[in-house]
């Protein structure tokens, strides 16, 4: 294949060239494609939370196994909503009981990032660390590397799936389809703006996940840049490509308005 001659060392673990600690130095000039795009307009919604302006009403809250009491049961609707989206909506098989969408990848180690409004979940996504274990599965996409998941084919990265503290996973994201047409960027803006915030928070410098094969065009809506990890594939039915994101590159924007405990 090829990529392990072009994979870096650190710790002991192959990791992707271009995804080394920006502290490392000169890895960070290589990384400023990926940054926050200062080049292009940004819409009136980016502005507005640039300028640290929620629209209406909308929160955003980080849950967690040790957090989620805090927010009563903003966690279980999170849940829910994941179940309308993904299987209601999408008819992805996926385990459920009582509503609720979970899998094996929900656990103490991964964190929640849910958008919301009068305890209406209007977006989420959930974050993991690369380096996260339970049982025989890792992250979504090492796994689906490894052959352990059906649905994602082993060839959905160019190079070995990285194993880095300073490297999270983002999976089910998702906007729920009951938000108006004209408030869906604001929300997709707050929601992976937050995104990165909880990340770096975590450790990340970098984010890695399947998103619209679009992603370039979807990203720069939101004055954030992106770049290709894999080829784009059909996957349940969507056209998706695995990308990455340097979260590091907009830990520094003022703070959104968030639920606090």
């Amino acid at each position: 294949m090829g990529f392990h001659s072009r994979s870096r060392r650190t710790g002991g673990r192959d990791v992707l060239p271009d995804l080394a600690p920006v502290e490392l130095g000169p890895s960070s000039q290589q990384l400023s494609r990926v940054a926050i795009r200062r080049d292009r307009p940004e819409s009136s919604a980016v502005k507005a939370l640039v300028r640290g302006k929620v629209p209406n009403h909308m929160r955003s809250t980080v849950l967690s196994v040790q957090t989620q009491h805090h927010y009563g049961e903003l966690y279980a609707e999170f849940l829910k909503a994941r179940k309308r989206v993904f299987i209601d909506a999408k008819h992805w098989d996926l385990p459920n009981v009582d509503g609720m969408e979970f899998d094996q990848y929900d656990t103490p180690q991964s964190r929640s990032v849910v958008v919301h409004e009068f305890g209406e979940v209007l977006a989420g996504i959930r974050l993991l660390p690369t380096t996260a274990r339970c049982g025989c599965y890792s992250y979504m996409l090492r796994d689906a590397q490894r052959g352990l998941l059906e649905g994602i084919p082993p060839h959905v990265l160019y190079e070995k799936a990285p194993v880095a503290d300073h490297i999270w996973e983002a999976t089910r994201l998702f906007v729920s389809p009951d938000v108006e047409a004209e408030r869906r960027i604001p929300v997709q803006a707050l929601l992976l703006t937050e995104m990165a915030r909880a990340a770096v928070a975590g450790g990340a410098t970098h984010v890695i996940g399947i998103v619209p094969a679009v992603f370039k065009r979807w990203m720069a809506r939101l004055g954030m840049g992106a770049l290709p990890l894999g080829p784009k594939l059909v996957i349940d039915g969507d056209r998706t490509q695995a990308a990455v994101m340097h979260v590091a590159a907009v830990a520094g924007q003022p703070k959104r308005q968030t639920t606090l405990h």
